[in-house]
């Protein structure tokens, strides 16, 4: 009796070994998934509204309130650019604001007069130095203008000529508008630049949190995964949650750190254990408790590839 009970007993820890072999060990055919829906999915801007009117398209500053510093003008260099600031507020939407340090958009002058191709003084130059491209909007971050001379019109002509460069926008081929290459004191702001503007900044000043790549595959119970995240809206993203489904049922939950303006995390895990040894679906979810340009971008699925 005694040998059969040592022989029941090693049985049973036979068995018991097996079944946590089966239930741990990654056994079995190494299964991929493939992303099946809704994919990548930021909201369709219209491009073409404001097409070729910008160097790229829908460039923009965070806000429609821009700082600006003007460091070394004359007296009447220094007008025409302050004019150019508020004859642009009172056509658009936008707001300009002087400060001391940390200028969005720096002005500054030369005594000397430039002469550009066959003979023509050129008046300034202005243009965008430091952008971010995301999925929805070439964000800009700082604008130069270099002020040669001013207008002599009665409105700020050149300087508010430079400051449509500093705030994204190219020349025009109409003699009329105020971005035409060439200087004219009777040229004005068009309707289509005003229109731009207003649509551009409409948009509030939120982020946008989405899914650029996802991939994943499963051994027995573990799943293993590589997705990216990024943020291609107008403001750096508070922290989040990213949540892990597997046929609904949710295995893994990770926090993320906040992810500034056009830049993205790579996140890679290895061996998450689920319960089930056949897995159908997997969904990623990013919880994110605060407002963004579209949540629709905040899930995505994974099937088995056929």
């Amino acid at each position: 009796m005694g040998w059969k009970i040592v022989f029941s007993f090693i049985f049973f820890i036979l068995v018991i070994m097996l079944l946590v072999f089966y239930w741990i060990l990654p056994i079995g055919d190494l299964i991929e998934f493939k992303i099946s829906g809704p994919g990548h999915a930021n909201f369709t801007l219209n491009t073409s509204l404001g097409q070729g009117m910008q160097f790229y398209d829908n460039m923009r500053y965070q806000s429609p309130n821009i700082s600006y510093i003007i460091d070394g003008c004359p007296l009447a260099r220094e007008d025409e650019m302050k004019r150019a600031f508020d004859f642009l507020e009172t056509h658009t939407m936008l707001n300009f604001y002087e400060v001391n340090k940390e200028e969005e958009i720096s002005v500054t002058c030369e005594d000397s007069i430039s002469k550009g191709e066959r003979g023509l003084f050129v008046a300034g130059e202005g243009g965008v130095t430091n952008v971010t491209v995301t999925e929805n909007f070439n964000v800009i971050f700082n604008g130069k203008v270099l002020l040669l001379r001013e207008s002599n019109c009665p409105n700020p002509i050149v300087g508010t000529h430079e400051l449509f460069h500093a705030i994204g926008f190219d020349h025009s081929d109409n003699p009329n508008n105020i971005m035409y290459p060439t200087v004219k004191c009777k040229q004005t702001i068009g309707d289509d630049l005003v229109n731009y503007i207003g649509w551009l900044y409409s948009f509030p000043i939120l982020p946008d949190l989405s899914f650029e790549n996802a991939s994943a595959s499963m051994k027995g119970r573990y799943i293993n995964f590589v997705i990216t995240i990024r943020n291609h809206g107008l403001k750096d993203s508070e922290n989040s949650t990213l949540i892990v489904y597997a046929d609904n049922k949710s295995v893994k939950e990770l926090e993320i750190e906040s992810i500034p303006i056009g830049r993205g995390r790579m996140i890679t895990l290895s061996n998450i254990f689920v319960m089930q040894r056949n897995v159908n679906e997997l969904e990623f979810f990013i919880k994110y408790d605060f407002e963004e340009l579209n949540k629709d971008n905040n899930r995505i699925t994974l099937e088995i590839k056929e």
